[in-house]
């Protein structure tokens, strides 16, 4: 199989370091094209979709191989092994950022870095551990996802984008959700809301950086903190950016942090 073709895979800009922008749930490498701009005269950037999102290959989706984030960071790795890449700077939004951990895990020469834009290594709360949302929030969720698809995306897009000044970006997103196809949404739903990385968290072993948004609904701050305390060579940024998609809503500060860690 043509990995590059799979994937969607975009390859540009002009430095020889790369940076490999992953999207979240829901949603495809459009999402980055008000960050990109910034990084192309001095880094190589690799833009690319899901199996399941955007313009992938949807015949290769595979349910029994994105059962769980493994097979989602299984195609990083075997995107840059078609690219030739390693040491590439990952900067991933809210599950890409599990996924790149687990790909570093898995291949950490490939990795120099991690950037994780509003992570979460678990999103449903426990005795121990406060994720965000109960078991009955996230069924209460997929049952309108099962039979009011549309309904659901309308619903969910404002809260995850937060910034009702700017409803565009929210009319955005919910238009995302519905351009994927349903049945792969839902299952991909159900592997990012219902995994559990937080054993993962301390076999990081490249330098991370977190970058916690205020009022975020689906990752909030306890998330964060939690993320970023229990990941070894960590970095912790929190960011005056409301909602869960700052490259969105607030691309400049999103930039500014992201250059200013790599600078570093």
């Amino acid at each position: 199989m043509d990995v590059l073709q799979r994937n969607n895979v975009r390859s540009f800009g002009k430095g020889s370091q790369t940076l490999l922008f992953a999207h979240g749930f829901g949603c495809d490498q459009n999402m980055w094209r008000f960050i990109t701009p910034a990084f192309e005269a001095q880094f190589k950037i690799v833009t690319f979709d899901y199996v399941g999102c955007g313009n992938s290959d949807m015949e290769a989706y595979n349910p029994n191989r994105y059962s769980s984030l493994h097979g989602y960071a299984q195609d990083i790795i075997e995107l840059c092994d078609a690219l030739e890449l390693n040491q590439i700077i990952f900067i991933g939004h809210s599950v890409s950022c599990m996924i790149g951990a687990l790909a570093s895990i898995q291949r950490m020469y490939l990795f120099k870095s991690l950037i994780m834009i509003g992570p979460s290594a678990k999103y449903v709360n426990d005795d121990e551990y406060y994720g965000g949302f109960s078991n009955g929030d996230l069924e209460g969720l997929f049952e309108v996802m099962d039979y009011n698809y549309i309904g659901w995306a309308s619903f969910l897009a404002p809260v995850v984008m937060k910034n009702s000044d700017q409803p565009e970006l929210a009319q955005e997103l919910e238009e995302s959700f519905c351009a994927t196809d349903p049945d792969i949404n839902r299952k991909f739903a159900r592997v990012t809301f219902f995994s559990d990385n937080r054993d993962d968290l301390k076999k990081l072993k490249v330098p991370s950086l977190i970058m916690q948004c205020s009022e975020d609904a689906i990752a909030p701050d306890e998330v964060g903190h939690y993320v970023a305390h229990n990941i070894p060579f960590s970095t912790f940024v929190k960011m005056e950016a409301t909602g869960h998609c700052p490259h969105l809503s607030h691309p400049a500060e999103t930039i500014s942090i992201i250059h200013n860690y790599i600078s570093a």
